[in-house]
C-alpha cells in the first residue's frame, strides 16, 4: 500500500521516537524539513540555491521555496511507495499550498497523524529531562530517575526550561494547530493518544493507519 503521511503533534509529544518506529515498519522515507533543506542545498537544486541565500542571511526560508523543495523531494524514486512528512506543514497556509502543489503533481495525502499529548504532561516531560555530560545519557527526574551519586553533574538543556517549553507550545498552538481543522475537513486526520508506554503508542499509530 502506498502511504503518504504527514506526522504532526506538539513539541515533546514523542514524535521523534514514534516516527523512527513507523518508517521502519512502513519502509518509507522520513522527510523532515531540516533534512530536506540540507539535501536541496547540497544538491544545488533551484529551490536549494534559493533557500541557501536566506539561510546564509540568517532568515527564514519562505513557504513557496519550502513547498517547491517538498514537491521535488516527494517525487523522488524512494518516495514513490509513500513517505512521511515530519514537521511540515507547520501552518495552515503551508497546508493549503502543499495541497495545491500536490494536486498539480497528481498526488494526494493518505493520512495526517496527530499525536496528542496534554500541555501539562508535555511540560512535565520536557522540564524533567536532565543529561549526564560525561556519558550523554538522558534521564528524567520523574519517569527515569538518575542514580543519586551523579545528581550533582547533571545538566538541563536551555530549551528544556519551563519558559522555553511554554514558548514552544504557545507557538505550536498559534501557528501549527490551525492545520488540524484543515485536515479534519478532508477526513484524513487520525488522532492518536500519545500518552503511555511507547510500544502501546506505536500500536495505536499502526491501528490508526489501518
Amino acid at each position: 500500500i502506498v502511504m503518504r503521511i504527514v506526522f504532526a503533534g506538539p513539541p515533546g509529544a514523542g514524535k521523534g521516537t514514534q516516527a523512527a518506529r513507523l518508517i521502519e515498519r512502513l519502509a518509507i522515507p522520513h522527510i523532515s524539513t531540516g533534512d530536506m533543506l540540507r539535501a536541496a542545498v547540497k544538491a544545488g537544486t533551484p529551490a536549494g540555491q534559493e533557500a541557501e541565500v536566506y539561510m546564509k542571511a540568517g532568515q527564514l526560508v519562505p513557504d513557496s521555496t519550502v513547498i517547491a523543495m517538498a514537491i521535488d523531494r516527494i517525487q523522488e524514486n524512494d518516495a514513490r511507495e509513500g513517505f512521511m512528512l515530519d514537521g511540515f506543514p507547520r501552518t495552515r497556509e503551508q497546508a493549503e499550498a502543499l495541497e495545491a502543489a500536490m494536486k498539480e503533481a497528481d498526488l494526494s495525502l493518505d493520512a495526517v497523524i496527530l499525536l496528542e499529548v496534554d500541555d501539562a504532561l508535555i511540560v512535565e516531560r520536557i522540564t524533567g529531562r536532565r543529561t549526564d555530560p560525561d556519558t550523554g545519557t538522558i534521564y528524567h527526574m520523574t519517569f527515569n530517575p538518575p542514580p543519586a551519586e551523579i545528581l550533582d553533574r547533571l545538566v538541563q538543556r536551555s530549551d528544556d526550561t519551563a519558559e522555553a517549553c511554554a514558548a514552544r507550545l504557545s507557538k505550536y498552538h498559534q501557528d501549527t494547530a490551525p492545520i488540524i481543522p484543515f485536515y479534519e475537513e478532508r477526513s484524513i486526520l487520525r488522532r492518536v493518544d500519545g500518552v503511555g508506554n511507547p510500544d502501546d503508542v506505536t500500536a495505536r499509530l499502526i491501528e490508526a493507519l489501518g
